[in-house]
This record gives C-alpha cells, structure tokens and sequence, in this order.
C-alpha cells in the first residue's frame, strides 16, 4: 500500500524515528508503573517522583512530536511504521495475519501531547492531593499504568491492538475508581463501571470480529482501502451467511456495533450511568477519566474509524451524542455535589462531541475533545482543591471561598467559562464549531435534520445555568457553613500551579483570543481537516451511500460561512440568557430556587433521580437477574432434584431386583450344582475305599444286577 505523505511532509515522517519516539511516549509510563510498584515503598518521597517524571518525559516526547508536526503541516497520514517496516508481527497463519504498529496522522499526535500534559499536571496535583494516604506508592504507580494504556490505545494502527489498549483502560479505571477499596461506595462503583463497559466493550469486539470476518485484517489503512474499493460488496456477497442482507447494511451494522464500545467508555446513553458514581475514586482519578484517558478514549476511537461509518451508522452516532448532550445537562442542574455537577458536564459535553462526528463535524469533535480535555481537568482538579479545603462535596455547605481560595477560585472561573463557550477561550471556539456545524447539517438537509442543532443550543444554555449555579453556590455569596469556611485554606503549591497551568491552556488552546475566527482557521482546524474525502470513498460501490456523503459535504461546505455567524450569536445569545436567569436565581435572589422545587416537585425529583434509571437497571438487571437465579433455583429444586431423586430411586429399585435374581436365580443355580456335586462326591467317596475286595465285590453285585434286569426285560 503506497505511503500516504505529500510533498510538504519532511523527511524526519519517511524514516522510523518517529516510531521510535512513539515507543518512547508509550513505554516510559510503563517503566515507571514497573519501578513504582515493585520499589516505590522503598524509594525517597515514596516514589512520587518516578512516574510523575516519567509521564514529564512523555509530554516533552511528545511536544518534540508535534513540533516535527507542525512543520509538516500536512493533514494526511504523516507516519504509518509498515511502511518503513518498522513492524512487529505477532500471527501469521492462512488468513489471520497479526501484526502491531504505529500509526501517526495529525490528531493522533495532538491527542499524545494533551494526554501526555494534562496527565502530568494531574499527576503533580496528586502528589498534594494524595499526601499522607496509606497506599500512596500505589496509586501513582496505577496512574502511570493508567497513562501507558490511553497512549498505547492512541498510536495503533489496527483494531486488535486499540482494543488491547481498550480493555486495559478499563482495568486501569476499575483500580482508580475502586480506590478506596476499604470504604463502602468506591467498590461499588469500581464494580458498575467495569461491568457497565463491558456491555459496550461486548459490541465493540462483536463488531471488530465481523469487520475481520470480511476484510481479512485489523489494519485501519486496510480496512479502510478494501472499503472503498468496493471489495465490501464483494465479500459481502460471497459469504453465504449474509445472502439475502445487503452490503451497505452489513457495513452500517458493523458500525453500529463498533460504536457501541463508544457509547460505554465515553458514557452515552444509556451506558452512561457508571460515570457520575465514578466520583468515589480519588478526585485525581476522576480528572484524568474525565478529561486525558477513559471517556476521551471513546471519542477518539470514532474519530479514528470516522472513514468506516456510513450514513446511517453516522446518524445513529448523532442522535445518540445529541440526546445524551441535553439529557446529562438537565440532571446537572439538580445535583448539589460538586463533584456529580462536573461528572454530568462531562457526560454533556461528550455528547456534544459525539453528536459532531455524526453529523460530520469531524474537526470539531475531535477539537472540543481537546480543549474540553484542558479546562475539565482544571475544573475537576479545582473541585478536588475545594475538597481539600473544606472536607465535603456539597455544594449546600460551601459558599464565599472566592475569599479564602483566590487562585482556585479564579482558574476554576476560567475553566468554567471556557467550559460555557465565552468568547475568546479555548472552549469557545470548539463548541462553537460544534454548534456551527449542526446548524451547517439543518441548513443542508432541512426539516428535521435542524434537531441537533437545537438540542446543542439548548445544552449550552444549560451548561451556563448549572456552572453559574455552581460557581454561586460554591465561590460566591455568603458562607452556608461557617465553621467549615473559617477552617477553609487554600492549597499548597503543588496543587495550585497545575490549576494555573491548566487555566492558561484553557485560554490560549484555541491559539487565537480573536472571537470571529472559526475552528477551521485556528491551529487545530489547519492541521485536522474534516475527512470529507475519506467518508465519501468508504461508500464506493454503495452508490445511494456515496450519493448522500457526497450532497451532505457539498451543501455543508457552500453552508459554512453563514451558518458559523448565525450559530455564533445564537449561542452566545442562549449563553448570556444563562448567565443572567442564575444570576436572578443564585445572585440577586429575584427568584427562589426552593419556590420553583416545590412547584415542580415530581419533575425535580425525577430528574433528581437522574429519571431512574439507574432504579430501573437495578430493578430489570440486578433484581431482575436476582430473580431469574431464585427462579432457577426453585425449578431446579423443583424439576432437576426431582429427576435426579427419581433416578435415584428407580436405580435402587433396579439394584434391589438385580439383587432377588443374583440371589435366587444365579447364586441358587451355582448352589444347586455345588450342592449335586457334594452330594454324588459324598457317594462316589463311598465306593472309593481302595479294598480290593470290595471292588470285587461291587463287580459281582454289578454283574449280577445286570442279569437280573436282562432276565426280566
């Protein structure tokens, strides 16, 4: 397959030093889990040093990484290590070839540098954050572990691999949120999270499965060029388990099946319940599965496999993003934990993620997974800091620690308006390219199709209120628990420079503060274009498929200069609108929170409820199955005990007649032979006397018997 690099791309992309540095990137978290788990009790500091350093050195990796990027200012493939045989193969049997290797195109890069920085900012934090705890070696070597398992997941070139990667996120994410083991609601939480993914991680492999059972191969670059040359239909066709199903169908299921890994690890619904109960972890934790690693995993896997899906596995992507984008957004403007608040925010803004790529945003999608990656780690990391401070996640006790918390508070303010989409921050600029893009996709197809773009209109006006609302009831206004306000501090170096750090990213990520520039003229939209190409050739041979690609990106592209303009005021419209009802509620007091509760009462504590589904899973799925084992249990006791004990039964009435006939018919026959055979021994034994005079005697008797009989026959 020929190497896909123009021109431009300079030499450094053609050799395999890029894959060296990979190796780099990838391996140095892993030495240091290896080092800080097996001598991190004996080490100075207790081996915090070890992996924070090592993740330190993968950023610098892969900075270096992206400077190399930057001059290359090439949008396609910059580095695949097949093709300089930089290459390992694990299988080559018949039709199963194995092999793993690196891939390297622009957003794979951007995605190592965010990974590799946010994640050494979190690891910073933590050394204030976690000092003192009893498993502290511990946890900084599952954070490494953690890290090694996102970067390896980010840079391979094939399926088997990013879902190896996959599952060990998901390990790593199981020890983190079950932290605490020994308290009551972290093992809890460990437990559903797991379980949760591996519904999802269930039809990610069942889809892996049937794209290899088709293609022949795991490689993306082959996967996706034996998709476009039609082949799909070929193969398709010729295997006889899916005659009678068409080929664009086989494909769309084979995405749908793939997303579903996506609709797990980066917590749509309805998979997405394991998130928000994810906070029991350590608030480090959560910071890094909220922003570098778990759920942008997800995110990042449909990004990468963008190319693969068709128009309708595309559309099931959108609505799935857009409804999980408004519906997180709602219950976090009920929620008082501080902590649950950003978790939901989290679930909301990867729905507005998701819902990009469906519709075709690719570009943005993968943008805001960037830049949301910056602030919501700032944000969570502040919340841990808060914590910290005052020694509670209620939001009910907290208020006025803009006084006591200057930095924090001002790099959570930050965090929080880049998170809303206030002009001129990183946040800003994604968001709205989000919004832009969903307004592009009503413009171009019409009617219904204007739905998405409501639903992210409405989640940014949400997002507004909840954050506002956060921000009053935890920074601002008057204290609502003095004594734990009089003990309130803020925290100590270590902790507050990675806010500031992360605060600076989430102004200056977007790399312009100019708030007429669309996300396709900052540094990220030079560098990742929208695969317009890409997707259109996937349906090659589909030609209804290809048709709807090719109409959809044109229409999108004579629609995107206008569209960008009304979605930007239109947003910040609904923004300003949020701004100012949590104002009248939460600042000016105008209107009463607990006036409004009371009015609507059972919607707010259905939504309270997070709408129960979390009731009902417990009530179809853990009861439910409870239930289905007593069920089983009772015919079990009921039919099985009562075959097995009537074929105990009928097996000792069998053995007691084979008994009566051993006894009395084989035996006796055995005894009345032994008895016969006594009895003419007992007789023979008498005529044997050995006296010679006998026998003569016998011989006359004998002779004269003989006679006799003679005589009278």
């Amino acid at each position: 397959m020929e190497q896909i690099v123009n021109a431009a791309t300079p030499a450094f992309f053609e050799t395999s030093a890029p894959a060296w540095i990979v190796l780099g990137i990838v391996l140095v978290p892993l030495l240091g889990f290896t080092i800080q788990i097996f001598f991190g009790k004996r080490l100075p500091r207790q081996g915090d040093f070890v992996p924070t350093g090592a993740i330190g050195i993968s950023a610098l990796l892969a900075i270096y990484l992206g400077i190399q990027m930057f001059r290359a200012g090439n949008p396609d493939l910059l580095y695949q290590s097949g093709d300089t045989g930089f290459i390992w193969k694990w299988l080559d049997y018949g039709r199963c070839k194995l092999y793993a290797g690196v891939l390297l195109d622009n957003a794979a890069i951007i995605m190592l540098m965010m990974v590799t920085v946010v994640s050494f900012f979190i690891h910073l934090f933590s050394i204030g954050y976690m000092h003192g705890d009893k498993y502290y070696p511990r946890f900084f070597a599952y954070l490494g572990l953690f890290c090694f398992s996102m970067l390896g997941l980010v840079v391979s070139d094939n399926l088997l691999f990013m879902f190896i990667f996959w599952e060990l996120v998901g390990f790593c994410s199981y020890l983190l949120i079950g932290f605490f083991f020994y308290e009551e609601e972290p093992p809890r939480a460990a437990n559903k999270a797991f379980l949760v993914n591996k519904v999802g991680d269930c039809l990610f492999m069942a889809g892996i499965l049937l794209i290899f059972h088709v293609v022949g191969s795991f490689n993306f670059r082959e996967i996706f060029a034996f998709v476009e040359s039609g082949q799909w239909v070929e193969s398709a066709s010729a295997i006889g388990v899916y005659s009678g199903i068409a080929p664009e169908t086989l494909l769309t299921f084979a995405g749908i099946l793939v997303f579903g890994g996506a609709v797990s690890k980066s917590a749509q619904f309805p998979l997405h319940v394991w998130l928000p109960d994810a906070m029991a972890g350590p608030t480090p934790v959560s910071a890094l599965i909220h922003a570098a690693t778990m759920v942008a995993a997800g995110v990042f896997m449909v990004g990468r496999m963008f190319p693969f899906f068709t128009p309708t596995a595309l559309l099931v992507i959108a609505l799935v993003g857009m409804f999980t984008a408004v519906f997180a957004a709602t219950i976090g403007i009920v929620h008082n934990d501080i902590k649950k608040v950003l978790a939901y925010s989290t679930c909301s803004q990867l729905g507005y993620m998701v819902m990009a790529l469906g519709i075709g945003g690719f570009t943005a999608g993968l943008f805001h997974l960037i830049t949301h990656a910056c602030f919501k780690a700032c944000l969570f990391l502040g919340s841990g800091s808060v914590i910290h401070a005052v020694h509670t996640q209620d939001m009910r006790e907290m208020g006025g620690l803009r006084k006591k918390m200057p930095i924090t508070h001002l790099t959570f303010l930050i965090s929080t308006l880049a998170l809303t989409g206030v002009p001129c921050l990183s946040g800003y600029f994604s968001k709205d390219a989000i919004i832009a893009n969903a307004l592009e996709w009503g413009m171009t197809k019409s009617g219904a199709a204007y739905v998405p773009w409501i639903f992210a209109t409405a989640a940014a006006f949400m997002t507004m209120f909840y954050m506002m609302r956060l921000m009053y009831m935890t920074f601002w206004g008057e204290p609502k628990n003095q004594e734990k306000y009089d003990h309130a501090h803020e925290s100590p170096p270590v902790m507050t420079i990675p806010l500031i750090a992360l605060a600076i990213l989430a102004i200056f990520g977007a790399g312009t503060l100019w708030p007429l520039t669309t996300a396709s003229e900052t540094w990220y939209g030079d560098l990742v274009q929208r695969p317009e190409a890409a997707a259109a050739a996937v349906t090659a041979g589909l030609p209804h498929a290809a048709e709807s690609f090719e109409h959809m990106y044109e229409g999108m592209h004579h629609a995107e200069h206008s569209a960008h303009y009304v979605a930007l005021f239109v947003s910040l419209a609904v923004v300003a609108a949020g701004f100012i009802l949590a104002w009248l509620f939460y600042g000016k007091r105008k209107f009463s929170a607990e006036k409004v509760v009371a009015r609507i009462g059972p919607l707010h504590r259905t939504v309270l409820n997070k709408y129960y589904i979390d009731d009902f899973n417990d009530w179809a799925f853990v009861r439910g199955l409870q239930k289905f084992c007593w069920l089983f249990k009772v015919t079990a006791e009921a039919l099985i005990d009562f075959i097995v004990n009537f074929m105990g039964y009928f097996t000792r009435f069998v053995a007691f007649i084979h008994g009566l006939i051993d006894k009395y018919i084989v035996d006796g026959l055995v005894n009345f032979w032994w008895w016969l055979t006594h009895l003419l021994a007992g007789i023979f034994r008498v005529l044997q006397t050995g006296n010679t005079k006998d026998y003569l005697a016998i011989a006359l008797l004998g002779a004269v018997v003989i006679c006799l009989v003679m005589l009278f026959v």
